[in-house]
């Protein structure tokens, strides 16, 4: 297997694979090419967004700046926003559905490293994200990695999300537990 292929599958894998740092400065020049654009730009940012993005670059809103590693592993639902100062670490899939809605300075992470320092040295991994449609992250809020969260959930700001969230529920803290139901 690749480096590439290990890191997609979960698996140990070599972060400093000369393929994964081509890929990642593909990705940053595209962040900073997005992030310098004028508001009166709305072709080149369009352009911008779809090639750095697997699926929803053609409806996504987003204010700049926006960091991600690669893009590539990014799938967006129909006319995600992203408000400002957000990071998308997508060592692995994150997939967003459609309609939801991030907050400023939202970070959502899937690279994680091992526990042994020694192997920490050499190698990482990852666990994919899943945000279902519908969902509003409140500003300042962080995904960790393998979190899935329910269609219709509400996170509070400054949340941090260690666990999966269920469908149509408020949650909100540090760590992130649920509050009550969405009537």
């Amino acid at each position: 297997m690749t480096e590439r292929q290990k890191m997609l599958s979960g698996e140990l894998y070599d972060p400093m694979d000369p393929e994964l740092v081509t890929a990642r400065a593909r990705a940053r020049d595209l962040c900073q090419d997005r992030n310098v654009t004028r508001e009166s730009h709305q072709v080149e940012r369009r352009r911008i967004l779809q090639t750095l993005f697997a699926t929803g670059g053609d409806s996504v809103w987003m204010q700049p700046p926006f960091y991600c590693d690669y893009g590539s592993n990014i799938e967006l639902g129909e006319r995600v926003f992203f408000n400002f100062n957000c990071v998308v670490l997508d060592v692995c899939r994150v997939r967003i559905g459609r309609f939801t809605l991030f907050g400023p300075a939202v970070q959502i992470y899937t690279a994680t490293h091992p526990m042994d320092a020694d192997l920490r040295r050499k190698a990482e991994f990852c666990k994919p994200v899943e945000i279902g449609s519908d969902v509003w992250v409140g500003g300042g809020a962080i995904i960790l990695p393998g979190v899935r969260i329910g269609s219709r959930a509400v996170i509070g700001a400054g949340s941090v999300v260690t666990r999966d969230v269920p469908d149509d529920v408020l949650a909100a803290g540090n760590p992130c537990r649920v509050i009550r139901n969405i009537a």
